[in-house]
């Protein structure tokens, strides 16, 4: 994750990357991405594409970028994009 970030150019910002190697979780929240299409190409399940707001150790939001007919949500990312966020705060 710390490869990811320094990428990114979030090192030393108040922005956190996680990783959930056992989807612990991605289980607890609801967002396991289980569809049979992404699988066939992902192999196991995956996170679904989402944006959390936490303050203060709440949850203030979660924006889950998944439809039935894209439930990987790589048609329509926009509910987990950076204006959604800035909406929600």
């Amino acid at each position: 994750m710390s490869g990811w970030a320094k990428d990114q150019g979030i090192e030393g910002s108040i922005i956190k990357f996680l990783g959930d190697t056992r989807s612990e979780l991605t289980q607890a929240l609801g967002v396991v991405l289980d569809h049979p299409g992404p699988m066939s190409v992902l192999g196991s399940p995956r996170c679904k594409r989402f944006s959390m707001l936490i303050d203060d150790g709440v949850i203030k939001t979660i924006n889950i970028a998944a439809a039935e007919n894209d439930p990987a949500g790589d048609d329509n990312p926009t509910v987990s994009l950076v204006d959604k966020m800035l909406a929600d705060i």
